[in-house]
């Protein structure tokens, strides 16, 4: 094997490891796919349109989708560097299996095709495209006020998370903006509702019970307290189920039949909350997987008025 397929073939054993560790494709992958179709579906409900796009189109949508969130993966590799280095040397970057500047060129790469297949399916999305690229690219830059806004978490977690909406929004206009039609009335509540939901994972993959913490290592639960972070976190459960609810009833679904669904999906999420109150050894695990089941239950109930409709034909 000559030296340049040995490197090759090296790259992507590494690759495959750091996709474990960092960007694992089993649990991204059918989030990802069931939330391209909620932007899909909860559009077409909303403005009355009849079937769902292409096939292409879609998995356009869902790839630009994967390849948005894995490079907003590589960004906080770069950003997290210095301190990595120092509190988590153990992560793929710091402990030498993948170099930051490897990430970079696999990262260009995916953005090169995600244009190319945008530009080849629908030029149009290549506009809210574009707007989830400059948002990201001001994230990566901290928006030029990085010792500002590190000082005030709160508004660093509510800034960074917009572009988990802008995201929706584009696998929105996968259907509309595609389509030359405008975009869907109410599409504010939906945004909304996919921003809770994003407040939701943030959040609750950074809580950790008192045994988990690790110096140096940025949680919420160490930064506003346990009691005060689970609180925080339980509150935009509640605020993201009745956004989500919201955006089902203004997609065609009865708001009796909507939020009756959004305060059981809350009462039992919120449960594994209590061992985390307690300090349970593991409870901050559990509610990092309890935010990653409520945001796939979520998408399911945003597509759910469509599906409905669907079957009632």
């Amino acid at each position: 094997m000559s030296d340049a397929l040995a490197g090759r073939a090296s790259l992507l054993r590494r690759l495959a490891t750091y996709q474990r560790e960092r960007f694992p494709l089993a649990a991204y992958l059918p989030l990802i796919a069931i939330a391209a179709t909620a932007g899909v579906a909860w559009s077409r409900a909303a403005r009355g349109a009849e079937g769902f796009v292409s096939g292409g189109r879609w998995g356009t949508g869902a790839f630009t989708m994967l390849v948005a969130f894995f490079l907003l993966r590589v960004a906080d590799e770069h950003k997290d560097a210095a301190l990595d280095r120092v509190a988590r040397p153990e992560l793929p970057v710091p402990r030498g299996l993948i170099t930051l500047a490897e990430l970079r060129w696999v990262g260009a790469t995916l953005a090169a095709v995600v244009i190319a297949l945008n530009a080849w399916v629908a030029p149009q999305l290549l506009l809210p495209l574009g707007i989830v690229a400059v948002w990201g690219a001001l994230m990566t830059k901290e928006f030029f006020v990085a010792e500002w806004l590190r000082a005030r978490h709160g508004i660093y977690l509510l800034s960074h998370m917009v572009v988990m909406s802008l995201i929706l929004l584009y696998a929105s206009a996968v259907d509309w903006l595609a389509d030359g039609a405008a975009a869907p009335p109410f599409i504010a509540v939906f945004l909304a509702a996919t921003y809770a939901n994003g407040l939701v994972l943030e959040i609750g993959r950074k809580l950790r019970e008192p045994a988990a913490e690790r110096p140096q290592v940025e949680t919420y639960s160490a930064i506003w307290g346990l009691g005060p972070a689970r609180q925080i976190w339980l509150a935009t459960l509640v605020l993201a189920a009745a956004l989500t609810a919201w955006a089902m009833t203004v997609a065609g679904l009865s708001a009796m039949l909507s939020y009756s669904i959004g305060v059981v999906a809350v009462i039992l999420l919120a449960i594994p909350s209590r061992a985390l109150a307690a300090g349970e050894p593991g409870s901050g695990k559990r509610i990092e997987t309890v935010s990653g089941v409520w945001n796939l239950l979520a998408y399911l109930l945003l597509a759910l008025p469509w599906a409905l409709r669907l079957l009632n034909r």
